[in-house]
């Protein structure tokens, strides 16, 4: 039975790290994979959090609450991901090099998340989920074979993550991770969990010799509740039957001990519940290049407002949601969502039209969106959004009529040999903008809007 239940456990994680990938991969670029493993990514913590799909956050409580962090070692794919490494370790030192009990670093755990809230509070979520890990998970496997600079912080992910769960095996969940912190706080009061029967152990050190996440204490013959990611590694390898699944004992002075709790725990949790609803402070202008002629670059004047995806309702609501997974860009077939490297939407993606325009047909970035940072929307409702407005500059017109012949919304005109534009009827797609040949600086440009309108 105990063995069982590791094998359960791992091939659960094996198809969930499996199908998560093939979404963020999604070779086949049609619905097929989104249809049958899209709720895949809307069950991660931190989309859940941020898209207030209190069904779902319930669920991962009550689960912590019942049996401990399970979600880390079946549901979380970075967590998956460690174990590849650590099974590569395994395979490498055998018992050369065993796990031992670690005591747990709550300073660096708690300032860690503390910081991580923040930062999402402030509206920085793109700083905050270099270390939230879904978003670093999808960010990796979408930006690995990419160029830029998100591809070499792809690369530092992999390598920090690789090293730390080849030498130290979770230690990364148990002390960097934010979203394992808050799980963990549940956790730690679990009703069931990984117990040691006190009067059978002999303290032969099987158990905690298999424990990657180094919390197994001999001396008090005691599980760190907090840290356990129930793998059930130390299942079936103890001949006493000393460890096993089992309620959480009554003896309140050494479950104090061994998960200590403090007021600042407390104090945590209160602020953490922010998280769901922060909302951004400060906002990006972005310098577009263009680039239709090689004589010289075109330049567009920096937006006032910048424009968010059509689903995104709004600039607040995107960038509260979002997560910077990449997930989106990695899918615009017309490279329009780009990373942003400012500070303050660090990694969010913003819309720049110099190698296309967004489409009218194509929905991508809001099939893929697992947060509702962009909101699932089909092609009809998306030629009835209007996220910005065209903004002429007659100084630069040349007076082509391109901008007019490649509106699809028919929202420009010519007037006097110059553009007309009808707000009322603009989308925002970016068509006049790309299409414009007009340089150094462009004769027409989209201007975001901050609140999305229906036409």
């Amino acid at each position: 039975m105990k063995h069982a239940l590791k094998t359960i456990r791992v091939v659960l994680a094996a198809l969930m790290l499996f199908g998560i990938t093939a979404l963020i991969l999604d070779a086949t670029d049609g619905a097929v994979l989104r249809h049958w493993l899209g709720w895949m990514p809307k069950i991660q913590i931190l989309p859940a959090l941020l898209a207030l799909n209190v069904v779902v956050i319930l669920g991962i409580m009550l689960v912590n609450f019942l049996i401990g962090r399970l979600y880390c070692s079946v549901v979380c794919p970075m967590g998956i991901f460690q174990d590849i490494f650590i099974w590569f370790h395994r395979i490498i030192f055998g018992k050369k090099r065993p796990y031992r009990y670690r005591k747990p670093q709550n300073w660096l755990r708690y300032t860690v998340l503390a910081l991580f809230v923040i930062l999402m509070v402030l509206g920085l979520n793109g700083i905050a989920t270099l270390i939230a890990p879904y978003s670093a998970y999808a960010r990796m496997v979408a930006n690995i074979h990419g160029t830029g600079f998100v591809h070499w912080i792809a690369i530092a992910t992999l390598c920090c993550i690789g090293v730390m769960s080849f030498m130290y095996g979770r230690l990364w969940c148990n002390t960097i991770c934010p979203m394992g912190t808050l799980m963990g706080f549940v956790s730690g009061h679990s009703l069931f969990g990984i117990r040691i029967d006190s009067v059978k152990c002999v303290a032969c050190g099987k158990c905690e010799n298999r424990c990657k996440a180094n919390c197994i204490n001999l001396e008090d013959k005691s599980v760190d509740g907090s840290r356990c990611v129930m793998c059930f590694n130390c299942l079936g390898h103890c001949k006493q039957g000393a460890i096993s699944i089992a309620k959480k004992s009554g003896d309140t002075k050494k479950s104090k001990e061994a998960n200590p709790v403090d007021d600042s725990r407390r104090k945590f949790l209160t602020v953490t519940a922010a998280v769901g609803a922060a909302t951004a402070l400060h906002a990006q202008e972005q310098k577009f290049d263009g680039g239709l002629a090689a004589i010289a670059d075109k330049q567009v004047p920096q937006r006032t407002t910048p424009l968010k995806p059509a689903g995104s309702l709004s600039r607040k609501n995107f960038e509260s949601h979002c997560t910077a997974c990449q997930l989106c860009v990695s899918k615009c077939p017309e490279q329009v969502l780009r990373p942003s490297t400012s500070l303050a939407d660090f990694m969010q993606p913003y819309m720049a039209f110099d190698q296309g325009y967004c489409r009218a047909a194509c929905t991508r970035c809001s099939e893929v969106c697992p947060t509702g940072a962009i909101r699932p929307i089909d092609k009809e409702q998306k030629t009835a959004i209007s996220i910005g407005h065209a903004v002429v500059l007659p100084d630069n017109c040349i007076g082509c009529g391109a901008c007019a012949r490649h509106c699809p919304a028919e929202a420009i005109t010519m007037s006097g040999g110059r553009p007309a534009v009808n707000e009322s009827r603009c989308l925002g797609c970016g068509a006049c903008e790309y299409y414009c040949p007009a340089r150094p600086v462009t004769a027409i440009y989209v201007e975001g809007r901050e609140q999305h309108t229906e036409i």
